[in-house]
C-alpha cells in the first residue's frame, strides 16, 4: 500500500521539526501506542495495540529515523511483530516544506502486512493502513500546529456552530 498527501501545520518548521524527533509527540500521534521510548539517533521502541478487520493484536516494534536533513527532510522505518497476527512494516518519507508563518508536510507512506493480518484481504489492509496514517498526520497536526482562528472558541466550549465549522475546516484543509 503506498499513500502521498500533505497537511498544513500551523508552526515554524524548527518547530514541526523538532516534534517529529520527539518520542513523547510520536507517542501522542501514533494511533494505538502505549509505549513509546528511545531517541531520534538511536531509534525509538514502541508498543501499539490495534485491531485490524476481526484481529487485534499488541504490535511490539522499532522505529529509525535516516537520512534526515535539518529542518528539510527525513525517513522514518518501522516493524513491528504482532505474535500471532503477524507483523507490519513501512516506512514514510517526509519532507518540510515553510508558508509564511506554518509549514507543509509531505508524505510518502508505504506499509505491509504478513501473517494472520495478511489473510484479511488487500481492501481491509489498505483501508486500515491509509487510516492509520491520516489519523498519525492528523494528531501530528493538531498536536504540533497553533490552533486556527475560530477554533480556540470551538476548543473553549463555544456554541455548535462555532464547534462545527472548527471541524470542517479540518476535514476540508
Amino acid at each position: 500500500m503506498n499513500l502521498s498527501d500533505s497537511r498544513e501545520i500551523n508552526a515554524d518548521i524548527a518547530t514541526v521539526w523538532a516534534a517529529l524527533l520527539d518520542p513523547e509527540v510520536l507517542k501522542a500521534c501514533v494511533p494505538g501506542c502505549q509505549e513509546m521510548s528511545g531517541s531520534a539517533a538511536d531509534g525509538f521502541e514502541a508498543t501499539v495495540v490495534q485491531k485490524v478487520g476481526p484481529v487485534k493484536a499488541t504490535f511490539k516494534g522499532a522505529v529509525q529515523l535516516s537520512d534526515m536533513v535539518e529542518n528539510e527532510s527525513l525517513t522514518m522505518s518501522g516493524e513491528g511483530k504482532g505474535g500471532a497476527a503477524g507483523f507490519a512494516k513501512g516506512g514514510a518519507d517526509v519532507r518540510l516544506e515553510g508558508k509564511g508563518d506554518s509549514t507543509i508536510l509531505h508524505y510518502d507512506v508505504e506499509a505491509k502486512v504478513g501473517g494472520k493480518l495478511a489473510q484479511l484481504g488487500s481492501r481491509i489492509i489498505d483501508g486500515f493502513a491509509k487510516k492509520m496514517a491520516d489519523q498519525f498526520f492528523t494528531n501530528f497536526q493538531d498536536a504540533v500546529g497553533a490552533p486556527v482562528a475560530g477554533e480556540e472558541d470551538a476548543a473553549a466550549g463555544g456554541n455548535d456552530e462555532t464547534k462545527k465549522k472548527g471541524w470542517f475546516k479540518r476535514l476540508v484543509s
